[in-house]
């Protein structure tokens, strides 16, 4: 055993020895096996094509809104939107201010809903994945497309209340008290809006108490995203060209939609290993744990397609063990 391995042995021991990393490796290693950072992608993808028709909406609704309102016309004026590169300089622009168009709303409107969709879709396939549900037991194309419709809803309604929550803890001059009060009430919402999520997204078999450890892990996380996003559009895009703050924009917004996916499928990994208790995991094997037969036992069961056919999993009764 050369010393490298040697050292690496030695904090595996130590990680196996202690609850808390135990469990934090297991949902690493768990993530890991599921191939879960390229499920973010995907999820990432679709949340980005229904990003920028979301954003055709709101444009075009602003367009009819400010016309009627010149009120909220000022305050969209003195609002961080004016910040946004593009979509900030027609809000500034007096001679050509920014107007609704019936085209667009209904071009916005579509591409939300295949985009949203999409998202969907992709986050079911993923809750699947990170369960380890086999083929066979996964739920046809109209009990899928139920459930995003669902959770499309779902996500219109907890997304505007959760911001709406979470902006009283990101305005300046808000007391103290207003902006503690409005983080913990949007992470109350977020963990809420979580525990919804994933008993739609995860298969009935599952239990809803199974769903709290994750929902709790991914309610928080997400709360800390919502109070950084402001930050984020109040002091970068300000400061750059129109066309190096859209490409900072762009960019921003995929980076912020691929960490918002990964985060949300840590938590779900969360519930898993809890569930099953997969932990200790290894580092290096041989030998393997006990968790991390169960791990690939699952991993192996998921292969099951059809009805007719059958998986099993077995393991060698002599093992090899490490020197």
């Amino acid at each position: 055993m050369n010393p490298i391995e040697r050292t690496v042995r030695r904090v595996d021991r130590f990680q196996q020895s202690h609850r808390p990393l135990a469990i934090g490796f297991g949902i690493l290693k768990k993530f890991g096996d599921d191939r879960a950072g390229s499920l973010a992608a995907l999820i990432a993808y679709y949340g980005f094509l229904a990003a920028f028709p979301l954003l055709l909406m709101l444009t075009t609704v602003t367009g009819f809104v400010a016309g009627r309102y010149p009120s909220f016309e000022e305050a969209l004026l003195d609002s961080a939107l004016r910040d946004f590169p593009v979509i900030g300089t027609q809000f500034n622009d007096a001679i050509h201010p920014i107007q609704g168009s019936a085209l667009g709303l209904a071009i916005g409107t579509l591409g939300l809903v295949w985009g949203s969709l999409g998202v969907t879709q992709a986050a079911q396939h993923a809750m699947a994945e990170v369960w380890n549900v086999p083929g066979v037991d996964r739920p046809p194309f109209v009990k899928r497309l139920a459930r995003g419709l669902s959770l499309f809803a779902l996500m219109g309604v907890g997304l505007v209340v959760t911001t709406i929550a979470a902006s009283l803890s990101t305005f300046g001059d808000a007391p103290a008290v207003t902006r503690a009060a409005g983080f913990v009430l949007s992470g109350a919402l977020n963990v809420a809006l979580f525990l919804a999520a994933f008993r739609i997204l995860t298969v009935r078999s599952i239990s809803l108490r199974c769903l709290v450890p994750g929902a709790f892990i991914g309610g928080i996380r997400w709360s800390i995203l919502q109070a950084l996003a402001p930050y984020l559009v109040d002091h970068h895009p300000r400061y750059a060209s129109q066309i190096y703050g859209y490409f900072a924009s762009v960019l921003g917004l995929v980076s912020w939609l691929f960490l918002g996916a990964q985060l949300t499928l840590y938590a779900a990994e969360a519930n898993v290993v809890w569930k099953r208790r997969l932990w200790p995991r290894s580092i290096v094997q041989p030998p393997l744990t006990e968790a991390d037969k169960r791990a690939f036992d699952d991993i192996a069961l998921q292969g099951e397609r059809r009805p007719e056919q059958s998986v099993e999993s077995s393991w060698d009764a002599g093992e090899t063990t490490a020197d």
